[in-house]
């Protein structure tokens, strides 16, 4: 296992800069944000014979991508973000990137998220399965409580409606944590369809919850590892426990650090554990 980094704070940076950051601190992995406007890796110019360049600039640093991610909440309805997420699926394999990260979506107006996993999900996503299976690449589903993954019958939901061994998850205890669902439980339970991670920690504020309840808002913020309140030590040995051997990939939405003291602070507890 091993400590990375998801470089959305760092998008205007250009990818030499990134990498080059990255390796002289010791990072060892990037998941890199991607986008149709992104140009840290435009993926149009990547499928036009620019993957050279992005192998170049990685060669001998000692580090790799882990992912490609494209976030898009509205990927069930809009046919041009599918058509882009396709266009990842196929540039991570032209550059040897196993994972491409992104979500399952929001549920459809009228209907639940659990209806919509069922009813919409395989429209959109069976032939995408089917798109990555062929570009030997995983598909991993970031669990933000937004999207259509919120619960852990929501995990099961997608693995029934879509039963393809490339479906899985970019697992992000943050999001379950604050919800009080047991994320030790859910790695042992959804273990062999971890392909990613996400290193983000939350802070409970037990100050503002008595005031206000956990119906309110303002009593949880995400922070940096080390800085909530995960049990870091039990999630990683839970990882390790179901056989995850790969990136523990920093997602910095903390208010109170830079992305770069933010990501080097975290780097440096999340090391300890590994």
């Amino acid at each position: 296992m091993f400590v990375g980094l998801l470089t959305a704070p760092l998008r205007n940076w250009s990818f030499k800069r990134l990498v080059e950051w990255a390796s002289e601190n010791g990072f060892k992995g990037l998941e890199v944000a991607v986008s149709p406007s992104s140009q840290q890796i435009n993926i149009d110019n990547l499928l036009k014979g620019g993957a050279s360049e992005v192998r170049k600039t990685l060669e001998n640093r000692d580090i790799k991508i882990t992912s490609l991610a494209f976030y898009s909440i509205k990927i069930l309805e809009s046919p041009e973000d599918q058509k882009f997420l396709k266009k990842v699926i196929e540039a991570a394999s032209t550059l040897d990137v196993e994972v491409v990260c992104t979500l399952a979506g929001g549920p459809k107006e009228g209907k639940d998220k659990k209806k919509t996993i069922m009813e919409d999900f395989p429209e959109i996503f069976g032939p995408i399965a089917d798109e990555a299976k062929a570009h030997s690449v995983k598909i991993a589903f970031e669990n933000w409580f937004a999207t259509n993954l919120q619960g852990l019958d929501h995990f099961q939901a997608v693995l029934e409606a879509v039963p393809s061994n490339v479906l899985g998850f970019n697992f992000d205890p943050s999001h379950l944590f604050w919800q009080q669902i047991d994320y030790i439980e859910a790695v042992h339970q959804f273990g062999d369809r971890i392909f990613h991670t996400h290193a983000k920690d939350t802070e409970i504020l037990p100050f503002k919850l008595r005031k206000i309840g956990v119906l309110g808002r303002g009593w949880w913020r995400y922070r940096i590892p080390g800085w909530g309140d995960l049990d870091w030590t039990a999630y990683i040995t839970a990882l390790k426990e179901v056989g995850y051997d790969f990136v523990l990939s920093i997602e910095h939405e903390d208010p109170f650090f830079s992305p770069e003291e933010g990501f080097l602070r975290g780097k440096e507890y999340l090391q300890r554990l590994v």
